[in-house]
Formats: C-alpha cells, sequence, structure tokens
C-alpha cells in the first residue's frame, strides 16, 4: 500500500464527536483520536516514546495522574494516527471529547465480516475473471507490490502462500512476522508479515488466554480473503473435488502481510475498532501497497468510523484501500464503507455453478446448487415432507419451517428428503438439523428476498439450493400430492451459465446515508460461491459438528468480493507505480460494465434490472482498467475542501492536514472530481464541473449521454483533445428536470468519453426534488 511517490497525499481526521453525558459514570473501552503526527514518516524510537508519554500526560489531566492514566490506556497509536484506545467512565470520555485538541471520541465499537454465514479465488481462470494480458502474465510481475489484509489472520502452511520461486523481500518493507507466542507460525518470501492486533477485543470480553497470541487464522476468513487478492497459483484446487483448476489471487505474484484484528464473536460483532486503527498504524508503517478490508459496521460518521480514519491515512501515504460494502441487502441505504477515498465493493455472482437437481415426483426437474460430497442412491426417490409438516409437536411452525434445532419431529423426518426454508438460522445447520432428525437430504429453499441468489455450501448430507419460484412449486407440489417424491442428483461443476453477473440478494445498497452525493458502492466483483484457500483449524462450515477439514472452501459475501478489487489495484500498482489511490479506483470505475453475458443490463437477485445503488459504476473489468484512456483525479486538497463542504472548520482541517489550510469560498459537494455524479435532491438545475486527466496516448474524446428519465442533460464541451500524457481538460454537466416527465425517485444514466477505442463512462443518478 504505500507508495512513496503517490500523488495522492492525505491527512488526518478531525471531527468534533458528540457524547452525551450520562447520569451516572459507566467504565467502558474508547478510542481518543487527536488527528496526525508531525514527526515525519521516519519516527525513532525516541519520536514514539514521546507520543506515548504525551498520551499518558494528557489523560493524566482528567484522571488525576500520570498512573492512572498509564493504567488506563492499551493502545498508543505513535507512528501514523494520533491518538489512543483506553478504558475509561463515560463523563470523563465526554469530558475528553470537548478539549479542543481532541478530534473526536469514540466507542471501542464492534465491527463485523462481511460472508454470508453458512455460514449465511479462487476460480479466477475458471469463470473469465482473470485479467489475460500478457504484461500481468509475466513469471515474477508484480513481486515488488505488497498486499495487506485486515481479517482474521491467516493459515500460513497454505500452498497459496508458497515461496517458490520468489526473489528477495522487497527493501521497502518494514514489517515483522509476530510469531514470538506461537512458534509453529512462519513467514517467508511470498507471506512476509503477519500480526495481530486483540486488545480492543479483550477491552470487551475480558482478559484472553495464550491461545489468542497468535496471526494464525483458526476461522479461515482471513486466508480466503488474502489468498483471493495475492494468493500464488495452486494447480489441481478444489473442495471436495468440485471446481477443479487453478487457484490464483487477483495478484497472484504480489508479496502478502496478515494483520488480524478479528476474533470470535461477541454479541455478533468480531473486529473491535481499536485494534482496526492499531492495525492501520502499523500497516502504514510496515510499507504495504494495498489495504484489502474485508469487515465494516452501520454507516456513520467518518470520525466516528475506524475504518474511514485509518483508510484516510492509509492515501496520505499512497496506499489504496478496498473495502467491502457490506451483507444488509437487499434493503436501500445499507452500504458501509461510504467514505469517498475508500473503493467501496459489493457482490455479484460468477458465470460457475455448482448444480444439484431436483427431481420431483411429477418428473418436473428444478435446478439447484450445492457442494455436498454425499449423494443419494442411483436414481431413487425418496418420500418428500416440508419441514412445517414435520414439525414437534411443541415447536413453533415458523421455527420448523426454517428447521431450527428442536423444532423436526425424527419420527416425521426419517428417511424422507426435508424442505427447510432460507433464513435466520445458517444454510448448513439446517442440513444438520435435518441429518439429526433422520433425513436423507435436504431441499433448501429461497425465500422472497433472497430470490434467485442460490449459493453452493458444504452441506454434510445430500442437499440442494434452489431459488425462491422453484420452491414455491415444490411447496405447491407437496400440498398437491398424496404421496410426494423427489430425488436429489449428485453435484456437477458448470462454466458459462447465464445471466451472470447478478446481484446478490445480500450485497449491501445504496444511496450513501451519509453524504448522499458520493455514489456507493463504487463497484462489483465476484462474491458469490467463491473458492480460495481455508484454514485447516476448522471444517468448511465453521460449524462445530463439522470435522472434514479442506485446503479451499467456498465462501460467499462482500468479503470475497473486495479482496478481488483489492487483487486488481495490487496489478494496477505494479503497472502504474505513481499513480494515486484516486486515478486507480477510476480507472476501475470508468471501466467497469453494466451489462452481463446476455449483453443484457446486469440484473439483481429477483431478476429485476439492477441500478448503481447495487453495483456502482458495474462489475469490474481488469483488463479493461489496465488501459482506462482518462482517469478523474484528486489531491490533498481536493479531499481537504470536502471535509470543508461538509462543515468542517479550518482549525479542524488544519490540524487533520499538519499544515495550514482555508476553504476556498464556496464549494459545491456536486463538483467534487468522483468518477460518477449523484445529485440527490435536485430542484430544477444544476451545472457541475469534472476534469479528466489524459493517461493513454494522444486523441480525441467525444461525448456520449444516455440521460436519467424526466432529466435533460447537457455537457460542455462535447469534444476534448489530448495531445499529450497527463494533460487534463475540464468540462461541465448541466443537469435539468423536465418536470412533465420527472418522477420523485431516483433515476440513473451515464456519460461516456469516448475515442473510438477507450469507453469512459460514468453513471449519473438523479433524484428531483
Amino acid at each position: 500500500m504505500r507508495l512513496p511517490n503517490a500523488t495522492l497525499c492525505l491527512v488526518t481526521f478531525i471531527v468534533f464527536s458528540f457524547i452525551q453525558t450520562p447520569t451516572s459514570a459507566a467504565r467502558r473501552s474508547y478510542v481518543v483520536y487527536l488527528g496526525g503526527h508531525s514527526h515525519g514518516i521516519e519516527p525513532s524510537s525516541i519520536d514514539l516514546d514521546a507520543v506515548t508519554k504525551s498520551h499518558y500526560d494528557f489523560l493524566g489531566t482528567f484522571l488525576g495522574s500520570h498512573e492512572h492514566a498509564q493504567e488506563s490506556i492499551f493502545y498508543s497509536y505513535t507512528r501514523h494516527i494520533n491518538g489512543f484506545a483506553a478504558n475509561l467512565d463515560d463523563d470523563v470520555a465526554a469530558e475528553i471529547a470537548r478539549h479542543p485538541k481532541v478530534v473526536s471520541v469514540f466507542l471501542n465499537k464492534g465491527r463485523k465480516l462481511h460472508t454470508t454465514r453458512s455460514w449465511e479465488f479462487l476460480g479466477l481462470e475458471q469463470n473469465g475473471f482473470v485479467a489475460s494480458n500478457s504484461i500481468w502474465n509475466k513469471t515474477r510481475y508484480g513481486e515488488d507490490t505488497i498486499i495487506g489484509n485486515l481479517d482474521t489472520g491467516v493459515w500460513p502452511e497454505s500452498k497459496s502462500f508458497n515461496d517458490d520461486g520468489y526473489g528477495p523481500i522487497p527493501s521497502k518493507w518494514k514489517g515483522i512476522c509476530q510469531n514470538d507466542k506461537d512458534a509453529g507460525f512462519h513467514c517467508n518470501r511470498k507471506l512476509i508479515g503477519a500480526r495481530y492486533f486483540n486488545k480492543g477485543y479483550a477491552a470487551t470480553v475480558g482478559k484472553l488466554n495464550s491461545s489468542f497470541d497468535t496471526p494464525r487464522d483458526k476461522e479461515g476468513h482471513g486466508t480466503h480473503t488474502l489468498s483471493t487478492a495475492g494468493g500464488n497459483m495452486v494447480a489441481k484446487a478444489s473442495v471436495f473435488g468440485f471446481g477443479k483448476g487453478t487457484a490464483k489471487g487477483g495478484s497472484p505474484r504480489a508479496r502478502v502481510a496478515a494483520y488480524k484484528v478479528c476474533w470470535p464473536p461477541v454479541s455478533g460483532n468480531e473486529c473491535f475498532d481499536a485494534d482496526i486503527l492499531a492495525a492501520f498504524d502499523v500497516a502504514i508503517h510496515d510499507g504495504v501497497d494495498v489495504l484489502s478490508v474485508s469487515l465494516g459496521g452501520e454507516p456513520t460518521a467518518f470520525f466516528n468510523d475506524s475504518v474511514a480514519i485509518g483508510s484516510f491515512h492509509a492515501i496520505k501515504h499512497g496506499i489504496v484501500v478496498v473495502c467491502s460494502a457490506g451483507n444488509s441487502g437487499p434493503a436501500d441505504g445499507t452500504v458501509s464503507n461510504i467514505a469517498p477515498w475508500q473503493i467501496t465493493v459489493g457482490a455479484s455472482t460468477m458465470d460457475r455453478e455448482f448444480s444439484s437437481i431436483v427431481v420431483l415426483g411429477n418428473h418436473k426437474h428444478l435446478k439447484g446448487q450445492s457442494l455436498s460430497a454425499k449423494v443419494l442412491p442411483g436414481k431413487k426417490f425418496f418420500p418428500l415432507i416440508s419441514a412445517a409438516d414435520a414439525k414437534l409437536a411443541n415447536a413453533l411452525i415458523e421455527n420448523a419451517t426454517l428447521c431450527q434445532a428442536g423444532a423436526i419431529d425424527p419420527k416425521k423426518a426419517t428417511g424422507k428428503i426435508l424442505v427447510c426454508l432460507r433464513g435466520q438460522n445458517a444454510r448448513v445447520d439446517k442440513g444438520q438439523q435435518a441429518a439429526l432428525a433422520g433425513a436423507v437430504g435436504m431441499i433448501l429453499a429461497n425465500n422472497i428476498l433472497t430470490g434467485n441468489e442460490i449459493i453452493a455450501d458444504a452441506h454434510l448430507l445430500p442437499a440442494s439450493h434452489i431459488n425462491y419460484t422453484d420452491g414455491l412449486a415444490v411447496f405447491a407440489y407437496i400440498n398437491k400430492t398424496k404421496r410426494p417424491m423427489a430425488r436429489i442428483t449428485p453435484v456437477t461443476t458448470q462454466i458459462g451459465t447465464k445471466p451472470s453477473p447478478f446481484m446478490a440478494a445480500f450485497s449491501s445498497k445504496g444511496p450513501n446515508t451519509i453524504t448522499p452525493e458520493i455514489l456507493k458502492p463504487d463497484i462489483t466483483a465476484p462474491g458469490v460461491s467463491v473458492i480460495a484457500a481455508y484454514t485447516e483449524a476448522e471444517g468448511p462450515t465453521n460449524e462445530d459438528f463439522d470435522k472434514r477439514r479442506v485446503q479451499f472452501n467456498s465462501v460467499s459475501g462482500t468479503s470475497m468480493s473486495c479482496p478481488h478489487v483489492s487483487g486488481i489495484v495490487g496489478l494496477l500498482k505494479s503497472l502504474y507505480p505513481k499513480w494515486s489511490s484516486a486515478a486507480i479506483k477510476s480507472a476501475i470505475m470508468t471501466s467497469a460494465t453494466m451489462m452481463d453475458n446476455s449483453h443484457e443490463p446486469i440484473l439483481n437477485a429477483s431478476y429485476i434490472e439492477a441500478g448503481p445503488f447495487s453495483y456502482g459504476a458495474g462489475h469490474v473489468q481488469p483488463n479493461r482498467a489496465m488501459d482506462p484512456g482518462l482517469v478523474y483525479d484528486l489531491t490533498t486538497e481536493d479531499y481537504l475542501n470536502f471535509l470543508c463542504t461538509l462543515g468542517y472548520n479550518e482549525t479542524l482541517i488544519s490540524a487533520f492536514s499538519q499544515e495550514p489550510y482555508k476553504c476556498r469560498g464556496s464549494i459545491k459537494l456536486a463538483n467534487f472530481n468522483y468518477p460518477s455524479i449523484t445529485i440527490p435532491k435536485l430542484d430544477t438545475s444544476i451545472t457541475v464541473t469534472r476534469t479528466v486527466k489524459n493517461v493513454g496516448s494522444p486523441g480525441t474524446y467525444r461525448v456520449q449521454v444516455q440521460k436519467p428519465m424526466g432529466i435533460s442533460v447537457y455537457v460542455k464541451p462535447k469534444k476534448l483533445k489530448f495531445k499529450r500524457v497527463g494533460e487534463e481538460k475540464t468540462f461541465k454537466v448541466t443537469l435539468k428536470v423536465n418536470k412533465a416527465d420527472a418522477v420523485q425517485e431516483y433515476v440513473s444514466g451515464q456519460l461516456i468519453w469516448s475515442d473510438g477505442v477507450h469507453y469512459v463512462r460514468s453513471p449519473i443518478v438523479v433524484k428531483a426534488a
């Protein structure tokens, strides 16, 4: 992530966080954020010690002594992020928040990993997604790029992190392999670093035993995401023989580093703010070029968001930060990681399926998916029963329908195929409950919200996951048939399925609830049934009852789509080391596609046309991102102006930037040079400005516009002529409401600049007031 010569230089967060004074004191863990440091990028140990002492002195003025402060503080952020994490009474935290030197004070909140736990890579070569340009396939291309991953750590023995054929570790690397408490954990020339951060977690759950003192991944998520981003090539990878092919990360020759910030869930949360900030601070110091962050929480103000704060400091040092959009879809306004300096990634399907057909007694064939290694004998039919009809006498029908624990009567289910409805409990747990009740197989039917999104899970019994429409057909057949029967065919791997991609139902959606003028997510990438490396500490379902072990696993979530883009960023970093993070984001966004492999608009999981609030600029196309033609760039000044426009005063922004800053008069958020245009409340008309930079050969670009419904769009000039690389041109876009045709909801269109070779596309999203 660290590129010393990158043009994007950003600083620290500054904002006041309002903390209501409670009526009685309560001791909890807080993050006190003070902005950035003035000691430079290469501080000495004396500098670092001085920072820690200053934190003790500062807190000591509130607690009464230096010693009390030292007992309270469990993290002192000393390198690039200035602040500390401490156990404080609520009233003390509120008092600290009012101090003029304090940017913000916020609770050490927990965040979630963005997988769909079945839990409700990467066969990239199998699904046509892999970058095929010859320059990216050179044997050692990209070895100087370092991808860091904030997650559950890493399983170092995985073949995806084999270092055969690698040269020496890049000299810029300053990280360590933190294995002092785990002698069996080893790094190498591929996996060049690993650290763990658990003090924020311990501040919530209590004292931890020594088993937590390791960067080893005991859950699987971190190994999966890191190998998706930068895993080495591994031949004959598969899950129980399915999806067999060469697994390789998006940037397969990159060096990788793991930062373990996520731990066993407590109240549903796994990754805590204090640990996340500590990891960002150290990762920037270590010298990463890309940070992949597959976690998040509820959308919140930037200054109370550890990922947004850490990301801001990272891009100051040329590090590109890629984040998952979240798994709270398909509801609107659920997208997380919404800062404009982050690349936010939604999840969509790929053109590979693990097909398992449900054959009903009336000979109707319903196509489902599974990764179950167990099969039913031959073409034998078995009695079919809905879980609701198999409920225990004292169980709630709602619980039985969902195949929850203790709700199914073995006397009714034994020897039959049980039909369970998706929702609430884990998909694989439903299969386990079916097996415990004596069922020989399970059909998992989607509810209306999950629509056509079917996921291949490694069930412990023969099973098939079918879509909502087919589920209705199964229930109708059961209700109309005296002796319903069915069979489930063995799993087969199929490539080239259509339509693909379509949006995953779980993928969080816009609009951005903090700054609606910034379109989020930015992009979508494969995030459903993704095969990548896994831990061998747990089974593929991560359930206690699963004693199987796998080297590769299929997992779904925006956690999986995020590292796809991180890998692409790694390639672009290798190819264009002087590009800013904003330029790289622009290249990825403006080269994306809104069409599926049937040459139709990308759909959502209900097979209704999706839009920018689902996929941002579209589905990522790595080869086209390599040669975008033009980019929308941003500088430090642009981000500071952005904060000014949001209402932060010059004093705060100056402290944030560690240099004098003045708000430059009236600035419109609509003119922020983002690769998309979003106007959340258009009264009559507005004119917005954008600037593009030529990063290709000289040429003349002409504009094409697809107007949003009820909105007129005028672009001036209509032609841009570039004579050299790096040349910039500015254009204006006027959007006007046609009152006769306008609708009071968001509508979308697009603006394209093309020289006949490049198509630089930006989404336009507008809502008439």
